[in-house]
Formats: structure tokens, sequence, C-alpha cells
């Protein structure tokens, strides 16, 4: 790029989406790190009932696109390591309500503050107005996502 020429719109969108990709390789790989006990589905499915204080599967499946058996299986192997209980519902004790235990919030706290410290070894010579920007691309990249994106045809 020569006197301040900007690259092709597709250029950057194939950049964005190569680094994204590579991004997403490498937290599925850092994840293993931070939360060795739990792997990424499982690690996410629990940070998600805590954040909601408590959901039903059928939630979760709807929140991220998931099949229902998915989410069952992942349930599963969270209710066997002790870190999510079921709780009848307060308005329908028919339906069952996902809850962390003391044991699931314990090492929901630890990965978080393992990721924390990841973030901050990587990011620490950003200046503040790289990370502030950073930050707000995210937060935009992030809303623009509210639905999935299009399944092509079966060919």
């Amino acid at each position: 790029m020569t006197g301040g020429a900007q690259p092709p719109r597709e250029a950057s969108v194939d950049v964005i989406q190569r680094e994204l990709t590579a991004f997403a390789r490498r937290a599925r790989a850092a994840a293993a790190r931070v939360h060795p006990e739990l792997p990424l589905v499982s690690y996410t499915l629990l940070a998600h009932i805590e954040e909601q204080r408590g959901c039903r599967a059928t939630d979760l499946a709807a929140h991220y696109f998931l099949d229902k058996s998915t989410v069952s299986r992942q349930v599963a192997g969270l209710e066997k390591l002790g870190f999510v209980e079921r709780r009848p519902a307060p308005d329908d004790h028919r339906v069952h309500v996902l809850h962390p235990t003391e044991a699931g919030t314990k090492v929901l706290a630890a990965a978080q503050t393992n990721r924390l410290a990841a973030f901050e070894e990587r990011l620490e010579d950003w200046p503040a107005e790289d990370l502030a920007r950073f930050a707000a691309y995210l937060l935009r990249y992030n809303a623009a996502a509210t639905s999935p994106a299009p399944v092509p045809p079966p060919s």
C-alpha cells in the first residue's frame, strides 16, 4: 500500500475472516489450558447458566443454536463432574432449571482469573486508546450478530 491507499473491501474482509478463524482456533486451544477440567462447550454452557442465574436445557440449546441432544450430553457431563444441578422451576415443578453448584461456581471463578491473566499478558503493551478502539469494534461486530448465519441449501 503506497500513498495511503486503502485495500479493497474484499481484501479486508478476507483478512478479518482469516484472523477471526485463527483466533477461534487459538481460543479453543487456550481453553484447554485455562480450564482443563472442562471442554470449551461445557465451560461455555456452565458460564451461561451462571450468568442467567439458572436456565433450562432447552434455553441453552436455543441460545447457542445447538441440538438438544448435544446440550443434554454436555449437561450430563457437567452434572457428573458436580458442576451443575437441576432444581424444579418455581412456577412449574415439572420443569427443571439448571444451576451451577458451589464447585461449578469455583471452577468458573478460577477459569475467569486465568482467562483475564492471559488477556492481560497478551495485551499488556497495547496503548489504552487501541484497547478502547478494539473493544468498541468487537462490541459493534458482535451486536450485528443477532441471528445465526444463513445455512446454505443442501446440494
